[in-house]
């Protein structure tokens, strides 16, 4: 009767009642009632399927770091507000459609802390994807010659949330600059993003080209978002000279 059971779990794909109805089979110390057993199969199952959910929702972020908000160094030279970033992991930010922008100097953070947010909103079931801001303007640029850019524009507009990392490294020209509009356009009110930069937000007006569409852009994009300004030396750098 129980192969019979496990059969049709396996039938029904309910890998971790699976599980859970093993161990409880090869325990002679677990003495479940049938409501504590029926509790601790449908809970186990749960639990299977909202850690197979994160799994993959992290691959599909395709993040650069594996990061976590427990791992963030608030050294007092970096000028990190703890209690603001520590406030982004509930991810309420995502709820509220608002946006986040980090800078600072090259190697000071911006990626990981960018990262471990998203790999935050992950774990709380939200869809995210992570790009280097070059390389999906490159990506954006071939959709547009072999006809997929529709398709790519409307996948970015359903992320939860969309991480855009080492933005501003050489200015847009005309092409990017308008699928950069588009995508802050589609996402303004609806999503959040977040952008890390080694340039001060002051800067980007100037890297986005073109005042009309940088006034769009930025008007979108920065007004109410929450900024994090990272001072401090390289933490590459610190990290090389411990070891």
């Amino acid at each position: 009767m129980n192969t019979q059971t496990l059969e049709q779990m396996k039938q029904l794909r309910l890998h971790g009642m699976i599980r859970a109805f093993n161990t409880s089979l090869s325990s002679d110390s677990i003495g479940y009632t049938n409501d504590e057993l029926i509790a601790y199969l449908m809970q186990s199952e749960w639990d299977d399927r909202q850690n197979r959910k994160i799994e993959r929702l992290t691959k599909a972020a395709r993040f650069r770091y594996s990061a976590v908000m427990e791992n963030i160094d608030y050294d007092n030279t970096r000028n990190l507000d703890k209690n603001q970033v520590q406030r982004f992991a509930s991810c309420d930010f995502i709820k509220g459609k608002e946006n986040i922008l980090i800078t600072g100097s090259t190697g000071a953070g911006k990626s990981y802390i960018a990262s471990a947010i998203g790999h935050q909103a992950c774990s709380q079931g939200f869809k995210v994807m992570y790009f280097n801001a070059s390389k999906l303007f490159t990506m954006l640029k071939t959709s547009k010659a072999d006809g997929s850019y529709v398709k790519q524009i409307n996948r970015l507009e359903r992320q939860d949330l969309l991480i855009l990392d080492d933005f501003g490294l050489k200015a847009l020209d005309t092409l990017n600059r308008h699928s950069f509009m588009e995508i802050i356009e589609d996402r303004h009110g609806k999503r959040s993003t977040i952008i890390a930069s080694q340039l001060p937000v002051e800067a980007w007006h100037e890297i986005i080209g073109e005042q009309t569409i940088a006034d769009a852009i930025l008007d979108r994009l920065v007004h109410s978002a929450h900024r994090i300004n990272i001072k401090g030396e390289s933490m590459r750098k610190k990290l090389r000279n411990k070891h």
